[in-house]
């Protein structure tokens, strides 16, 4: 194999290695900017932490957000879950298309949660996220739209949690109370 071939191979498999890797590979500075419990009519869902390079929260930067559970979920609950929540807060800007391919790309990304699990979503403007599941990647999404919307879900000024999108922000209690 030629020296300038070799040099291709490696350099596609070190891409194919920072992809593959924990999130944290392709946010080396990320810093914890805010956290959070999420609850639903009193129980404890799960734990989520917002992860970012600066000092705030900017949606042309990558950010990372991490969800560590509480209480078993199923894949599908999740998928659902979030589906609904991606289509109430973009309801006139989703295509019946755009809605169906989402709810089979949450439902490949995610897995059955257990209490301990943690999901983390990688969000790159203009390209997509990633999705790791206990820092392992399970899916990569290259839709841009579908990322901001996913993300929104927590995010958006309209996002259903007001008070963990605070915290999570960290606009109010640096550690989310905990």
């Amino acid at each position: 194999m030629p020296h300038s071939a070799r040099w291709i191979c490696l350099c596609l498999l070190l891409t194919a290695l920072s992809a593959a890797g924990d999130w944290r590979a392709a946010l080396p500075a990320a810093q914890r900017l805010g956290s959070g419990e999420f609850t639903w009519f009193g129980m404890r869902l799960y734990k989520a932490q917002l992860f970012t390079a600066g000092t705030e929260h900017d949606w042309n930067q990558p950010f990372a957000l991490e969800l560590l559970y509480h209480r078993s979920l199923s894949r599908e609950t999740l998928a659902e879950a979030s589906l609904a929540e991606m289509v109430r807060l973009n309801a006139a800007s989703i295509t019946a298309q755009q809605r169906a391919a989402w709810a089979n790309v949450l439902e490949q990304a995610f897995v059955d949660v257990h209490p301990g699990m943690r999901i983390t979503g990688l969000y790159l403007p203009g390209q997509g996220c990633r999705f790791y599941v206990d820092g392992k990647l399970s899916r990569e999404i290259a839709d841009p739209v579908f990322a901001r919307a996913f993300f929104a879900i927590w995010l958006d000024p309209r996002a259903r949690d007001t008070e963990l999108r605070q915290r999570l922000l960290g606009l109010v209690g640096k550690d989310g109370g905990t």
